[in-house]
């Protein structure tokens, strides 16, 4: 299993590229970011920096959409970065949250989603394509390498990514709810013909290194705020019909708002309807030891990858936790000589 680390580009931008350093350096295989332009700076400027300064580390926004950018826009900056830096990006997508409800608009149809990862995967990917009544290529993009992974909670977006994603991002590590949705989103891979196990599975969820329970619940307490704002759509969407399991759903019932001024932020007012269950399900949090039982639970699930928020006090703890004891862990090598 791999694990990434998920940053918010705040000022000063200097702090989020040393971080994605000590990551490179503890072995840390993804960078991402959040991609919300009023919120936060501009990731893809940053995404320059942490690449010119890390080795190995692969970025990408967690996750973006496609309404914010024109789509040849989104293509052209991955295939520059992997022309400047070496194929060492990956593209997250889905419908749009923060970046889009911020200016008062509204996430994207599904299949505006899914015509959006067929456009930005091909011109990224050195290919022609059909836009706007033109065929469309990049000329100078022939050696850029490009996967586009598809973040999705209810059953017709976790279908779409079966379908059409290199990966699917799930933005909680409750392994029921894991479980569910890679089932989906395998078995509609398989419906239209392809090989269910070649799509990336990726979990991403706050986790906290440390024995204070409560201190570390109230600081992932958010997580399950942002969570709500994608059920609430599915439960205006589905209701009760049982598409969608209550483990997701009925936490949500005394809801009663979000501010996007808070967004992803530990002390979120607008998040004490999340009870203790949710973050402790959500959520990674306890010892290195109670981490790696975890993860290990999703790895059996099929998870490819953990990406790690690191939204709240204990950053440098955590990171160092993850690069120290959890990491070498997982990657445990054989013994060269017996």
């Amino acid at each position: 299993m791999q694990i990434g680390l998920v940053l918010q580009t705040t000022p000063p931008s200097a702090r989020v590229i040393e971080l994605a350093r000590r990551a490179d350096a503890y072995g840390f295989s993804h960078v991402w970011t959040f991609d919300s332009h009023i919120l936060w700076q501009e990731p893809f400027v940053i995404y320059s920096q942490i690449l010119e300064q890390t080795r190995n580390v692969v970025v990408g926004p967690m996750v973006t959409n496609p309404a914010t950018r024109d789509w040849t826009v989104t293509a052209s900056l991955f295939a520059t970065l992997n022309e400047m830096y070496g194929n060492r990006t990956v593209c997250g997508i889905g419908r749009g949250d923060s970046a889009v409800r911020v200016t008062n608009g509204k996430p994207t149809t599904l299949d505006t989603l899914r015509e959006a990862v067929h456009v930005i995967r091909e011109l990224a990917n050195g290919r022609s394509v059909d836009y706007r009544d033109s065929t469309l290529t990049l000329p100078w993009a022939s050696r850029s390498e490009l996967e586009v992974w598809v973040a999705a909670y209810g059953p017709k977006a976790l279908a779409l990514t079966g379908e059409v994603g290199d990966g699917f991002i799930l933005q909680l590590a409750d392994p029921q709810i894991v479980e569910w949705t890679v089932t989906a989103v395998r078995q509609a891979a398989a419906d239209v013909g392809r090989d269910p196990d070649a799509i990336t599975i990726c979990v991403a969820a706050p986790a906290y290194v440390g024995d204070n329970r409560v201190h570390m619940r109230d600081q992932c307490r958010w997580f399950g705020g942002m969570v709500g704002n994608h059920v609430a759509d599915l439960v205006s969407r589905y209701g009760d019909t049982g598409a969608v399991p209550e483990a997701l759903t009925e936490y949500i019932a005394g809801r009663e708002g979000y501010d996007y001024n808070q967004h992803g932020q530990a002390g979120n007012t607008h998040t004490s309807f999340v009870p203790d269950e949710i973050v402790e399900r959500f959520c990674i949090l306890g010892t290195p030891d109670e981490h790696l039982a975890r993860l290990e639970e999703l790895r059996q699930l099929g998870v490819d990858q953990f990406a790690v928020y690191l939204q709240h006090d204990a950053k440098e703890s955590t990171l160092e936790a993850y690069g120290e004891h959890v990491i070498p862990r997982i990657h445990e090598q054989r013994l060269a000589r017996q």
